[in-house]
């Protein structure tokens, strides 16, 4: 009772920030597009108005919404690859709780992935952000600071793809397999999926896909304001809407920051 009531004296001082790791949800979002042997990609997001104070709704507005479960700033659970299917709890709306308010670790190579898009994080990058900055710990959050969200208002930009497929950062499997060996909630990424662009060509396929929802764990993806958070330190929120039989959600990702 103590810690909490600490806690919401810090809030309330500004000795805890909180910090929106989220990017604007609207038709302007930037989405993931498939290859066009694959017969749908998700739809743009659109925001229809019901009411806004006029004949339709005097004194309310209000509007309804189409969009994916995999748009803006999302959460992927277990059932969105087929790796993850048979998990009874690795839907939106039966996941547990619990694992989603963590410990973050920040892996900042956002200068290795503004100067070389396909940048792939490998165990020796990991391990020397390690020895610099303390283990990552089971039951934590880890993400990689790319600053691709710095794109977001383009959405070419953002996805950064040409003839031969989309270019952007990720992981690479043998960091995904070291991640989920310490028992790791999930992996999160700036970019449009939690894979790099060309990770349809490693082994496995889509490793942080793959290998993430195989083992129950989650991916965020379009995550946005990494540069605010420290290395260790921050607590993420990332909790995805309780979707009856949800793949995945649109989230409001939050950080709890200490300052001073």
């Amino acid at each position: 009772m103590t810690i909490l009531n600490d806690l919401a004296k810090m809030l309330a001082s500004g000795g805890i920030e909180v910090v929106d790791c989220t990017g604007v949800l609207g038709p302007n979002t930037p989405l993931l597009k498939l290859p066009p042997d694959f017969a749908r990609d998700t739809p743009p997001v659109k925001i229809h108005r019901i009411s806004e104070y006029d004949k339709d709704g005097p004194f309310w507005a209000w509007n309804w919404l189409e969009l994916g479960e995999h748009s803006g700033t999302h959460f992927d659970a277990p059932h969105h690859w087929i790796t993850g299917k048979d998990y009874p709890d690795g839907f939106t709306d039966t996941l547990n709780v619990q694992r989603l308010v963590a410990p973050v670790n920040v892996l900042d190579f956002s200068a290795e992935c503004g100067a070389d898009p396909d940048f792939l994080l490998t165990i020796d990058h990991v391990k020397a952000w390690e020895a610099k900055h303390g283990q990552i710990n089971a039951g934590e959050w880890v993400v990689l600071r790319s600053d691709w969200d710095k794109r977001a208002h383009d959405e070419n930009l953002f996805l950064n793809a040409n003839e031969t497929g989309p270019h952007t950062p990720g992981p690479t499997a043998e960091v995904i397999e070291y991640l989920i060996s310490k028992g790791i909630v999930g992996w999160g990424s700036q970019c449009i999926g939690t894979d790099a662009g060309q990770a349809g060509g490693m082994t496995p396929p889509y490793p942080a896909h793959n290998l993430l929802h195989k083992n129950n764990c989650f991916g965020l993806a379009s995550l946005a304001n990494l540069d605010k958070l420290p290395p260790k330190g921050a607590i993420l929120i990332a909790a995805p809407l309780k979707i009856e039989h949800g793949t995945g959600s649109p989230i409001r990702a939050l950080a709890l920051v200490a300052r001073g």
